[in-house]
């Protein structure tokens, strides 16, 4: 039996509904930035409905990207990972947004706690290897938390500290803090957690690397994502 379109009860295309999302999850736009975008276009749709729509398809499309690259990333022979916790206020208390990057910049978990300790380490690092498998190295900061979580599962051996060297997961928050300023901070621990998945997926679809490639190639690899993201949940 084949699968239902996800599409089926909307009136508005799928084509529009993809581009509403990427718009608003992947640059730093208000839903009444988006609005105003799609109207230039021709596209008469209401800031509500572009809410509506990235909370409805935005962890789907985010799922489905996932599922197509976990299983390729999982096959890194010198696998490194680069783990950092940012402070993140929900109406204004504070919470801990755990974020683990690999040694191509490529976002692979994003998993929000109330605080900070062992504990939550160590759920992040289970959830983390449960996706993808162990890395060869995990590259961290000196937080106690980290060493007393690798010591639990037993591969203390592979964490690296040091002056600098987490500075890819530090710069991977940038993208992230942009995101934050326009929503106006968040609500809800639950909305945190949907909203940064789903970001972090978007993010690694279209991160072209553009510094790293010729113009030529950067447009191929641009085509190539845009391919993909119009091909997501398609019937």
């Amino acid at each position: 039996m084949a699968n239902k379109s996800p599409f089926r009860y909307f009136r508005t295309s799928p084509e529009i509904i993809r581009l509403a999302v990427m718009m608003y999850v992947r640059f730093p736009l208000s839903l009444r930035n988006v609005e105003d975008l799609l109207h230039e276009r021709g596209i008469d749709v209401s800031y509500e409905s572009v809410r509506f729509w990235w909370q409805r398809f935005g962890p789907k499309f985010a799922s489905e990207i996932r599922k197509k690259r976990s299983q390729s990333m999982r096959n890194h022979s010198n696998w490194k990972w680069h783990l950092d916790e940012m402070f993140v206020k929900i109406n204004g208390e504070r919470h801990y947004l755990w974020r683990a990057v690999d040694h191509e910049g490529e976002l692979l978990e994003s998993f929000v706690t109330k605080t900070r300790d062992m504990k939550a380490a160590l759920k992040f690092l289970k959830k983390s290897m449960r996706r993808y498998g162990r890395p060869k190295v995990i590259v961290t900061d000196k937080l106690g938390s980290y060493g007393a979580a690798m010591r639990e599962i037993g591969n203390v051996d592979k964490q690296e500290t040091g002056r600098w060297v987490n500075n890819r997961a530090e710069n991977s928050h940038l993208p992230f803090r942009r995101r934050e300023r326009v929503m106006q901070r968040f609500r809800r621990l639950r909305s945190l957690q949907k909203f940064a998945s789903v970001h972090a997926s978007v993010l690694n679809l279209f991160n072209s690397e553009r510094s790293y490639y010729s113009r030529s190639k950067f447009k191929l690899n641009r085509a190539v994502a845009l391919s993909e993201w119009r091909g997501l949940c398609a019937e």
